[in-house]
């Protein structure tokens, strides 16, 4: 069972990470979606989405889902990170799925799939590694 719900993982990416505006979208053990806003901002020639904007919503995906499951530490942070881009992305939100393969004491491993809304296929896949920081 999750530590943390949809509503507590929103109330503290707010007050720890305001300029990061992440929408939590649903958790479930070991998982979570997340939505990324996509404005103007993130748009690169063409009228794709940026690929550091597709990193940062694979990213907060995964740890959205590590802070569910663990609580909020705020020190958690990526040790690897690897994404492959599949297709080019619409101007639309990105839609990402986190899924933890491992989450033991000191790190945690995942998955995320990420989307464009409304389009089913996959436009990116990332692979990443947190460190844990050791229980106080």
């Amino acid at each position: 069972m999750p530590k943390m719900n949809e509503k507590e993982l929103q109330e503290f990416l707010e007050n720890e990470f305001v300029q990061c505006p992440i929408l939590v979208e649903k958790v479930e053990p070991m998982g979570a979606t997340i939505r990324q806003p996509i404005t103007d901002a993130y748009l690169r020639p063409g009228g794709t989405v940026s690929g550091p904007a597709l990193m940062l919503a694979a990213d907060a995906a995964l740890y959205i889902a590590i802070l569910a499951e663990i609580g909020p530490v705020a020190l958690a942070v990526t040790t690897n990170f690897n994404i492959n881009f599949l297709r080019k992305p619409a101007p639309n939100d990105i839609i990402a799925e986190a899924k933890i393969h491992k989450l033991g004491g000191r790190l945690a491993v995942g998955e995320i799939t990420l989307f464009s809304e409304g389009n089913p296929d996959p436009v990116a896949h990332a692979t990443a590694t947190y460190s844990i920081p050791p229980a106080q």
